[in-house]
């Protein structure tokens, strides 16, 4: 949802500390590494334990860099798909160790519906990455959406931290948005895989019209089998 214009000028005010913290021989990788245990580490023992505000904003303090390590990769002027991967990974790994350890701290608190609210934002967090990963995999498109990761982020962090400060309800507001919000982008997504496999299809084959068994594929070759639809 963050337009592309919002995303290069985060880019372009971090491309001096990138080349910095370059220029003195730290890799991207590890910088990657280092955000991911920080802020999964304050998430999981701060969370829980009822300091929201302070677990608020030293996990956002600890995500960020998951933008600085883009700018440190630009920065050396090499581009790594192990990289690439390892950023996935590790973005994963901190949204679930945010909403788990939202879900904990609700249970010890006897808050249910925010216990089943922050489970839904986790698996439907990874389901709208998992979405994408598959359907570029396929040569697909699969992105969009009015939630992404920068607005899980945003929104849970912040009703945590509002609820930390006295707003007790801020952080039921945040997850019921976030809840609303990503199982639309799920539907989203979904329509814009379904979308780009009509598009493929018709630029193989002059037709519009999606044959009901979409695991064919046509090409101009012949038709072949979409390998590995049953994985992941």
């Amino acid at each position: 949802m963050i337009n592309d214009w919002g995303r290069a000028a985060i880019n372009r005010s971090l491309e001096p500390a990138g080349r910095w913290l370059v220029r003195r021989g730290i890799h991207p990788d590890a910088m990657t590494v280092f955000g991911t245990v920080g802020a999964t580490g304050f998430a999981i023992w701060l969370i829980p334990t009822g300091h929201l505000f302070a677990a608020a904003m030293l996990v956002w303090g600890f995500a960020m860099l998951d933008v600085l390590d883009g700018a440190m990769a630009r920065a050396r002027g090499v581009t790594s798909p192990f990289g690439g991967v390892l950023d996935s990974l590790c973005d994963r790994i901190v949204d679930g160790s945010v909403f788990a350890a939202i879900a904990w701290w609700a249970a010890a608190n006897d808050r249910w519906v925010v216990v089943a609210l922050a489970l839904i934002c986790l698996v439907s967090g990874q389901l709208i990455s998992y979405i994408k990963a598959r359907a570029e995999a396929a040569g697909l498109r699969g992105g969009g959406g009015v939630v992404e990761r920068a607005e899980r982020l945003i929104l849970g962090l912040a009703g945590i931290g509002l609820t930390g400060l006295g707003l007790r309800w801020a952080v039921d507001v945040a997850l019921w948005l976030l809840t609303l919000g990503s199982l639309v982008t799920v539907g989203q997504r979904i329509h814009t895989v379904w979308t780009s496999a009509r598009e493929q299809y018709g630029a193989a084959t002059g037709r519009t019209d999606l044959p009901s068994d979409v695991s064919t594929v046509v090409e101009p070759g012949g038709p072949r089998r979409a390998p590995g639809r049953d994985a992941g």
